[in-house]
Order: C-alpha cells, then sequence, then structure tokens
C-alpha cells in the first residue's frame, strides 16, 4: 500500500467518523409535547419547577407561569419529553442555583418532591398533564 493510499483511506475514515458524530437530528429520541396546568389546593401554583424523569433517558423540565401553566422543555428548544412512564417532582426551590435548600421554604409537600409519589405518562404527540396537588 502507497503512502498516499494510505493517506487518502485515513482521510476517508477520518471524515466518515466525524459525519457520524455530528449531532444529526436523527440521534434524538422522538418526543412527545407535554403541557399542563399545576394547581394548589385548587389554586394556580405560580414559578414551581416541574421535572419529569424518564425510566431511561434525560430529564425535561418546565417553570410554571403565574397561571400555574408549564411546557417541558427537553433539551434548549426541543420541547417535549421522552415517551413512557415518567416520575414526576414539583418544587417551588430552584434546586440548579440552591441545591441544598437555603433559599428559602418550600411550599410543596415533599411527596410531591423530595418523596415524590407523582406518575405520568408521556405518548407520542400531544400531552396535556395537569397535576392537582394538595397541601395537606
Amino acid at each position: 500500500m502507497t503512502k498516499h493510499t494510505l493517506l487518502l483511506m485515513l482521510s476517508l475514515t477520518l471524515s466518515l467518523f466525524l459525519t457520524a458524530c455530528g449531532g444529526a437530528p436523527d440521534d434524538q429520541p422522538e418526543l412527545g409535547t407535554v403541557s399542563g396546568v399545576v394547581t394548589m389546593d385548587g389554586t394556580p401554583l405560580p414559578n414551581a419547577n416541574v421535572r419529569f424523569y424518564p425510566e431511561a433517558g434525560r430529564a425535561s423540565a418546565a417553570k410554571t407561569d403565574d397561571s400555574g401553566t408549564y411546557e417541558l422543555i427537553y433539551i434548549r428548544d426541543e420541547m417535549g419529553a421522552v415517551p413512557g412512564k415518567h416520575s414526576v417532582k414539583i418544587t417551588t426551590l430552584n434546586e440548579d442555583e440552591d441545591p441544598f435548600g437555603k433559599q428559602g421554604s418550600e411550599t410543596v409537600p415533599e411527596k410531591y418532591n423530595k418523596k415524590t409519589t407523582l406518575e405520568a405518562t408521556v405518548e407520542p404527540g400531544e400531552n396535556t398533564i395537569n397535576f392537582d396537588l394538595e397541601s395537606k
């Protein structure tokens, strides 16, 4: 094998490898869009962090607006969540900014966050999943 042929084969292999690692949309899982309303004792819960944790794969997150409405984001500008069963956590604390919970008092009971009992199933397509939380 000549030096020229070897160099050509190496270039071709490297080119194919870099193309495969390009992060094209084909490598992302199919997502289902998810939106809904979170209430506490029948009243909308504003500024709550909502996180869906699938059995396998990346979690999705959202923050409720003043009317308690949320819409999940998978990553950056990709909306939705991986289809399947999810464990759901809802908190009024921002765990990313304050992982030790020192920023204030939590208004959502532990059964909805640290010791969550919430579950949801995401289907391909559009999903409306509401959460009616109780403070007691």
